[in-house]
């Protein structure tokens, strides 16, 4: 930067020392001086311009869904929201459905999210849990592509691996790991909102090669019942 100012320097010297070739240099000196303008502009403005995306957080379930929302810019994470909607045990499970899907719309509608990561079901034995909780996670899914959002599943061990590096941790480690990463509350609203936003991180730092982990095998869905008897009903 240094030597084309010292350039644009030299030329508007030339030019009153060479008056014939005036037009010449003037036009020299305007190109540079043009450059010189959008070099500092963008320089300082650079920070302005940061891209930034929003990252939608789900945690599904029939009877309470988790739900996050984080805005990324750069190497900041700020929190929006975090929270779970519950669904009564009494609706039957196509009511409790369209809940899902209404509440699905109003969280893009509101937030206006770019990406979505959501919570991977254990499979196993258990046909009918996990089918229920296969069409929470499928609704899910469905209003998130018809919004055009990009949709990332991750199984619990992988997130789990992600924030706190054991793909073991209980949640309230899971919790303790966040607070450290976020300003959070000292208490949570419930575990499926802390799991949901647990998602959201895990989905951001897959673009930080040096925060990557390779899950192990889960234990299956019979583990997942045990530790989410809420989830399921």
């Amino acid at each position: 930067m240094h030597r084309k100012i010292r350039l644009v320097a030299d030329l508007m010297v030339y030019s009153i020392t060479q008056p014939n070739e005036e037009n010449w240099t003037n036009q020299i000196v305007d190109e540079y001086f043009y450059t010189f303008v959008q070099i500092i502009f963008f320089k300082n403005t650079s920070l302005l311009l940061q891209s930034s995306k929003i990252i939608l957080g789900i945690d599904p379930g029939t009877l309470q869904m988790g739900f996050s929302v984080i805005k990324v810019t750069g190497k900041t994470l700020t929190l929006i929201t975090m929270d779970s909607a519950k669904f009564s045990s009494k609706k039957t499970m196509f009511q409790r459905l369209e809940m899902i899907l209404s509440k699905m719309q109003e969280l893009i509608a509101t937030h206006k999210p770019n990406e979505m990561a959501i919570e991977a079901p254990f499979y196993g034995k258990n046909i009918q849990s996990m089918l229920k909780l296969g069409r929470a996670q499928g609704i899910a899914i469905a209003v998130a592509m018809t919004h055009g959002l990009p949709v990332t599943e991750y199984a619990p061990k992988k997130i789990k691996q992600s924030v706190t590096g054991n793909g073991n941790a209980d949640k309230e480690q899971v919790w303790k790991m966040l607070q450290q990463l976020l300003i959070l509350p000292e208490t949570k609203s419930s575990f499926d909102a802390s799991d949901a936003l647990a998602v959201a991180i895990c989905h951001h730092f897959q673009d930080n090669p040096s925060r990557k982990s390779t899950s192990s095998k889960s234990k299956g869905w019979e583990d997942f019942i045990k530790n989410n008897p809420d989830k399921v009903n």
